[in-house]
């Protein structure tokens, strides 16, 4: 069997990573959406975060079976440097490396493009997520306690931070993220 294939997703990777998260919304507390987008949201995601930051899915087969992305970590000007980061396989791909796989090259993406610093947020409990991140040079910043509100209980989030690439001199801001 090939290696799976990361590659930049395009729009037509809509509806498959529709379906890919769409259990997550529905059955889980890793996201705190409620309603699962459509493919069309989905295909608005995906080039909005091309447009700026990454998205990038890993394929099997020909088939779409895990993605990541980054945005904005917030809007103000003085975190254009960071950008918040995720990752989502299929239920069945968990466990296989393809988590690494996609976030190895998601960040060396973020890298090139100038980002200084990625962050990612995990609801509480989730030993899987808090292992990979762990794996991937991601330490822990601290846990927002009762922050959201999902299948009739208050839940946390941890957050953890890595730097992309070296640190910048002192009095100088780094170049402009492309």
């Amino acid at each position: 069997m090939p290696d799976p294939l990361v590659r930049d997703a395009t729009t037509d990777d809509a509806a498959a990573c529709a379906a890919i998260y769409e259990p997550y919304v529905t059955g889980t507390t890793v996201t705190f959406e409620t309603d699962p987008p459509d493919a069309a949201e989905m295909r608005r995601r995906i080039a909005k975060a091309q447009a700026r930051h990454a998205f990038l899915v890993l394929e099997e087969d020909s088939a779409v079976v895990g993605y990541a992305y980054a945005g904005p970590f917030k809007e103000r000007a003085a975190y254009r440097w960071s950008c918040e980061v995720s990752v989502y396989l299929s239920p069945d791909r968990h466990g296989r490396g393809g988590g690494r796989r996609l976030y190895e090259a998601l960040l060396a993406q973020l890298k090139a493009r100038g980002y200084r610093m990625a962050a990612a947020g995990m609801t509480q409990p989730n030993e899987a997520s808090a292992r990979l991140h762990a794996a991937m040079g991601f330490e822990p910043i601290g846990t927002y306690r009762g922050i959201g509100w999902k299948f009739g209980a208050a839940r946390d989030v941890t957050w953890v931070q890595r730097p992309l690439g070296d640190p910048v001199t002192p009095g100088q801001d780094p170049p402009e993220p492309t």
